[in-house]
């Protein structure tokens, strides 16, 4: 059961912080879309600013809406769209200041100004599917931010 939390005020403290918290919501679980859900829900909890939080998962050359929290999405993604597309077709992390800003954004959330899109790599390395999240302040993730939640990601491979 989730019992509210005070996060850590320093990054490399909330990301150490939430890497435990994340464990003990997916550690165990086999199935990966009852991960994925308790996942994008602790991120959630865990960022208050943040207007989005779920997964896109591959499917040939797209990407189909997974598990999220938030206002409804657009459910497929073409390889190379958007911020999501772009992270995969350029197979590394996008940490987007200002939305409006980025060519070719596909706008869910007019309330939405940064984006972060995390890679999904299985123990292999090939790519399956990617964590995005959204904020309603401009500037609000970080490469900080990105470092932390790629370490936070590396254990849901094992359900590619």
């Amino acid at each position: 059961m989730y019992e509210p939390v005070t996060y850590p005020r320093t990054k490399p403290a909330f990301y150490d912080f939430l890497e435990r918290q994340l464990a003990l919501y997916t550690g165990d679980e086999t199935d990966r879309t009852a991960a994925l859900a308790n996942f994008s829900a602790v991120l959630a909890q865990a960022f208050p600013e943040a207007n989005w939080v779920g997964f896109y998962l591959a499917a040939g050359e797209e990407l189909i809406l997974g598990p999220f929290q938030g206002r409804p999405a657009v459910s497929r993604i073409p390889f190379g769209a958007g911020v999501c597309g772009t992270a995969w077709r350029e197979d590394r992390a996008q940490v987007v200041e200002e939305v409006s800003c980025f060519a070719g954004h596909i706008a869910c959330d007019c309330d939405t100004h940064s984006e972060i899109v995390i890679p999904l790599r299985d123990g292999a390395g090939r790519f399956w599917g990617v964590l995005d999240m959204d904020s309603t302040q401009p500037g609000h993730f970080t490469d900080e931010d990105r470092a932390g939640l790629e370490k936070c990601v590396r254990p849901l491979a094992r359900f590619a």
